[in-house]
């Protein structure tokens, strides 16, 4: 990424700064920047639209620049990175220049965060929920809500900030120092922007070299091998009894073992039942929201208190709907295998709506492990092909039915698909939305596509 050209905050006023990305990242890094006297150009190849700002790509090999600041989707690979990386010009993230910016404007905030391949949005508003509700003041952003630089830059005043990162953030991101960081698992994701499993694994692993206390779930071998060289300070969770320093399982109860003052005390944080949905890797997720809380402080109560009170975010394992004893799951934001694959074990008999941009991974260990409970799949999208492939092999008795748009049905997409899902369902199945793909070869977004089924569900509702 460059070398090292320490560029400090203080220096960003009268510099000439290039932002690569017009996005929402792009838009809130170009906005900060000119906020505070610098000079700045945005690059976007997807941009038409002409602007003062706006600059070519020969422009930019033509001009000399203080630090770029790059938007998280952008390969390092890019042409234009490596150019830049030739003249030795710092690239910053979003991140990084949020960070240097917090350290002059409020520089005993702490910063928190959350990484992982699923479950993380949840977890970092747990997280929030639970600081919040010990009285302090605490904001989940990033990945998640508003950018990091928005919150910095903001009016308002937080003591902790709750960051969900993506493996695009943290491969890009260098500067932050997190005074907790949890990865929730690592399982294959984002392999068509990282190259390699490896990369992609590196890159979620890399936030510990920036954090003073690792908290890591003990159940994911991959995750445990991927971090057994990180010598710092760690606490491990998991769904079985924890061992002193440990979170754990104990039969009904959620246990601390870890940010208790006797390596023999033990302290509850929740009941079971208080977790929803009570799915084990919602489970998994509520211990690792509750490490990172514990270790700001917050006590055991408060955390507990948060817990009962919490509500997932929409098309996370969501009821959206129950006809004639079929039941109707959104869980459109499983874009990826191990996602679905909590969704498809947290049930016996499903109705199996799957598909869309696969992003380079395979769905072998997502059939094999679930097969047995899926009692038809209905396909979609772009990549449908690779779990067809699958379930053809590991179970050719469940049967398929590929469904496409068709203008002349007078039907949306989700609407052909719940039509023929109704079809199939019989009392006793879940007809679950669980696609381990994104989605944006046919939809604008998870939420579109969750949306979308919730939508043709009700009209479904209605017509009984």
């Amino acid at each position: 990424m460059g070398i090292e050209i320490a560029v400090h905050a203080s220096k960003i006023f009268s510099s000439r700064a290039l932002v690569l990305g017009g996005g929402v990242t792009g838009r809130s890094v170009a906005s900060a920047l000119v906020s505070l006297g610098a000079q700045t150009f945005t690059f976007d190849e997807g941009t038409k639209e002409d602007s003062s700002t706006a600059i070519s790509k020969a422009e930019i090999f033509a001009q000399q620049w203080d630090f770029v600041v790059v938007s998280p989707g952008w390969r390092m690979d890019h042409p234009v990175i490596q150019q830049l990386n030739e003249r030795s010009i710092e690239i910053l993230s979003e991140i990084d220049l949020a960070w240097m910016l917090h350290l002059e404007r409020n520089p005993e905030q702490k910063w928190v965060a959350v990484t992982g391949t699923n479950g993380k949005t949840t977890t970092v508003e747990l997280t929030a929920a639970m600081i919040k509700q010990s009285g302090r003041t605490a904001i989940a952003c990033g990945n998640v809500g508003e950018t990091v630089l928005d919150v910095v830059m903001g009016d308002r005043s937080f003591e902790i900030l709750v960051l969900e990162l993506s493996s695009f953030q943290l491969a890009w991101s260098k500067r932050p120092h997190f005074f907790a960081s949890a990865i929730l698992n690592i399982a294959d994701d984002h392999v068509d922007w990282h190259g390699t499993f490896e990369n992609y694994a590196a890159a979620k692993v890399s936030i510990l070299d920036r954090t003073d206390l690792a908290i890591l779930n003990a159940d994911d071998g991959v995750l445990v091998r991927a971090t057994q060289k990180f010598e710092g300070k760690k606490v491990f969770f998991s769904l079985d009894t924890p061992e002193p320093g440990e979170l754990g399982l104990v039969e009904e109860l959620l246990i601390d073992r870890a940010f208790v003052n006797d390596t023999q005390e033990a302290m509850v944080i929740a009941e079971l039942l208080d977790v929803v949905p009570s799915a084990p890797h919602s489970v998994s997720n509520t211990l690792a929201a509750a490490g990172i809380a514990l270790s700001v402080g917050v006590s055991h109560e408060a955390i507990r208190q948060a817990v009962k009170s919490f509500q997932p975010g929409h098309h996370r394992i969501e009821s959206v709907g129950e006809v004639g004893g079929v039941t109707w799951v959104d869980d459109s934001k499983a874009t990826n295998p191990h996602a679905a694959m909590a969704s498809l074990m947290s049930t016996l008999s499903v109705v199996w709506i799957a598909g869309g941009l696969a992003k380079g991974a395979s769905m072998v260990d997502l059939v094999s492990k679930t097969h047995g409970r899926i009692r038809a799949a209905i396909l979609i999208g772009h990549d449908r092909e690779l779990i067809a492939e699958q379930l053809q092999q590991k179970a050719p008795h469940i049967p398929l039915f590929r469904v496409d748009p068709d203008e002349n049905s007078g039907l949306t997409l989700m609407e052909k698909v719940v039509s023929t899902a109704q079809k199939i369902a019989r009392s006793g199945d879940t007809v679950l939305l669980a696609p381990a793909c994104a989605s944006m070869d046919q939809f604008i977004s998870y939420n579109d596509r969750g949306n979308q089924f919730r939508e043709a569900v009700n009209k479904l509702v209605v017509s009984q």
